[in-house]
Parts: structure tokens; sequence; C-alpha cells
């Protein structure tokens, strides 16, 4: 994978975040700072950590995965690209309202099971894990901020338009993949 590649890879996976973020940014009135960071730091290291599990589960498959690596990548990211864009259709649950530990912790885990799944992604395509771990770690930390100020500002931006988009790049990285 490319640094660009990269990029976008962690542009969709930080979508999850962004979405949850915005949502407790419409919430919380009280200790913005202090929940956006927690928060953001929370995304950012469950996104940046999860891949490295993932590699690391590839690895130990990695010589018997390599001749289908390929299209191992394209399946992963195209049924990813694909559950992105059919959850955005579906009708969300109530907004999460909740910045404590076990929240924050139950939050990191459930937006971070794509970025798990990716690892997977990143070991088969010969890309460092450690820049691709650090950039989408970043990336989540950095869509968290955005989503929770944003969601302080403007109170009705679809989500529904961001995971299309999520789940848009997804597949083009599916694609690519392929050549």
């Amino acid at each position: 994978m490319s640094l660009i590649d990269i990029i976008l890879l962690a542009a969709a996976l930080g979508i999850d975040c962004l979405i949850v973020s915005f949502s407790q940014g419409l919430i919380f009135k009280n200790n913005r700072i202090k929940n956006s960071l927690s928060l953001a730091l929370t995304m950012g290291l469950f996104q940046g950590f999860m891949p490295v599990i993932g590699y690391v589960g590839a690895n130990s498959l990695y010589k018997i995965l390599l001749p289908f690596s390929r299209w191992i990548v394209f399946g992963i990211f195209f049924i990813l690209g694909l559950k992105f864009i059919v959850d955005s259709f579906k009708p969300k649950e109530e907004e999460i309202q909740c910045i404590g530990f076990k929240c924050l912790i139950s939050l990191g885990i459930a937006t971070s099971i794509d970025a798990l799944v990716s690892g997977a992604s990143i070991r088969l395509t010969h890309t460092n894990i450690i820049e691709a771990s650090l950039i989408i770690g970043l990336m989540s930390f950095v869509m968290s901020l955005a989503g929770f100020w944003g969601g302080n500002y403007v109170k009705n931006i679809p989500s529904k338009y961001l995971e299309i988009l999520g789940g848009m790049i997804l597949i083009l990285l599916a694609v690519k993949s392929l050549f």
C-alpha cells in the first residue's frame, strides 16, 4: 500500500469515530475540552492498535494466505465497504450518552473492529504496520475531535453520507488491490 492508500484507509476507518464523536458532541455541554480529548484519545488508540492485532494474526497464517493475498485484501476491503454503505441505510439507534471509562472502552472497541480486520490486509500487502497504525490512530484522533466539535456547532449533518463515502473509499481500495 502506498502512503496515499494508507491515508485513505485511515480516513475510511475514522468515519465511525467521527460519527460517534459527532453524536457525543451534540449531547455534551459541560467539560467539552476534557470530554472531546478523552474520546479522541480513546478512538485514536484503539483504531491505531487494532490493526496491529490483525497484522499479527495474519502473520501466523502468512505463508498459507500469500498466494491468495490479492483476493483476500480485495474481499476484506470490498466487504467492509459494502458494510459501511448498507449500514448507512439502516435506522440508527439512540445516541450513546456516556463518556465514562467503561463507555470509552466500549466505544473504542466497537468502532475499531473494522481496523482489526484491516490489519490482515496491511500484512498481506507488505505494508509497514507501524507507519500504518500510527497514521490510522492519528487520523481517528483528528476525526474524533472534528466530529465532537462539529456536533457542538452543527446539529443536523446526516451521518449517512459520511458512511457511504467511507464505504466507497474502501471499495476503491479493494479494486486497486487487484492491480
